[in-house]
């Protein structure tokens, strides 16, 4: 659905807007409504979400944190953790 807004520009702004459109190949409508939807596009976006949808997509996002899956158990020694670098030094990649 589109809807017509009708605008009052100043002479020198409506040239500037005109010369552009001119440069850029489209008519003053199109490119400003273009702009208008880049700068307030993602506005439309964001209100799509209802407070329900985000908290859903917030609680999936922080079931993630925390959580590692390694083929070898770790140990958070200084003595594992210095082992698992000359490993990772000495091997010849």
């Amino acid at each position: 659905m589109s809807q017509i807004l009708s605008l009052e520009l100043s002479d020198e702004l409506y040239a500037a807007l005109q010369q552009q459109a001119e440069v850029a190949g489209v008519s003053l409508a199109e490119l400003v409504a273009t702009s208008i939807e880049q700068q307030y596009g993602s506005l439309k976006r964001e209100n799509l979400q209802t407070e329900t949808q985000k908290e859903a997509v917030r609680k999936r996002f922080q079931s993630h944190a925390g959580t590692i899956n390694l083929p070898y158990a770790t140990g958070a020694d200084n003595e594992s953790i210095d082992a698992d670098l000359v490993r990772a030094y000495t091997n010849n990649f």
